[in-house]
């Protein structure tokens, strides 16, 4: 059976696609079949991250929407571009960067029922074992959508008052419609916090367990989304906690104690 995970913020800056597009090819990398959907339709960006360019002359999840195309007609096979060897597969369903077709987006909107049939369509026909939804942030219907069919629900936050309120509405979304396995990752992290204590203090606060801790880190700054950091740099401390994260991924019920980027 394939896993389906929603990585979700209540507001941008999180860090959320970069986490995303990191962790999907974590699992690959362990010779799992993996797909990434960019359900941000207002503010598509994660392509960059797998460098595809190309994404204005190439189907589109809009294109699945309007009825243009199939959904397996969007999936772009980026495992060879990525230089992934073995049996992993990454597949990436882009959305349009085109500025009709984003405005057509806000002002008309679009049938959210097609998302979850796509979806399942999506892994019948790519084989997969993993389908990751990179939402938009906040609360919307595609949003809902996303959540509620997930198997795996990631919340990730920074340590910031908005985000916390922010994540207290996601959390009592997401239990209003019965997801049971939900996940922090707390991203952006100035080095001198008490990454413990902040552990602590969110699990007691949201009752919900703490996947991966991530740190301010210069180099993933300087890297301007210019392709997979944990590809690029592959034994940096944020690649073992991404890996760790992944894991968790995998297998949500088996407990370890997190690794932080310092130890």
């Amino acid at each position: 059976m394939a896993k389906i995970i929603a990585i979700h913020s209540f507001r941008g800056g999180t860090g959320k696609s970069n986490l995303t597009a990191n962790i999907a090819v974590a699992i690959a990398l362990k010779g799992y079949r993996v797909a990434v959907v960019d359900t941000d339709l207002q503010s598509p960006g994660i392509h960059a991250l797998f460098s595809v360019d190309e994404v204005a002359s190439t189907k589109t999840l809009n294109d699945y929407l309007w009825n243009r195309v199939s959904i397996s007609d969007t999936a772009c096979d980026v495992t060879s571009h990525l230089r992934i060897e073995g049996a992993g597969r990454v597949f990436l369903i882009p959305s349009s960067v085109n500025a009709d077709e984003i405005a057509r987006i806000e002002y008309e909107g679009y049938n959210v029922s097609l998302l979850n049939s796509g979806f399942q369509r999506l892994i019948k026909e790519l084989e997969l074992d993993y389908l990751f939804i990179d939402t938009h942030p906040g609360i919307g219907r595609e949003t809902l959508l996303s959540i509620a069919i997930s198997d795996l629900l990631f919340i990730i936050l920074r340590p910031d008052r908005q985000d916390f309120q922010g994540t207290a509405v996601t959390v009592d979304v997401a239990r209003q419609l019965k997801v049971n396995n939900m996940m922090l990752i707390i991203n952006k992290i100035p080095s001198k916090m008490d990454f413990l204590a902040l552990q602590q203090k969110l699990e007691k606060t949201y009752k919900i367990l703490v996947a991966g801790i991530l740190p301010l880190s210069e180099d993933i700054v300087q890297m301007g989304s210019c392709g997979l950091f944990s590809l690029q740099y592959p034994h940096h401390p944020l690649t073992r906690i991404i890996k760790q994260i992944a894991d968790k991924a995998i297998m949500p019920e088996q407990p370890s104690p997190l690794v932080y980027a310092d130890s």
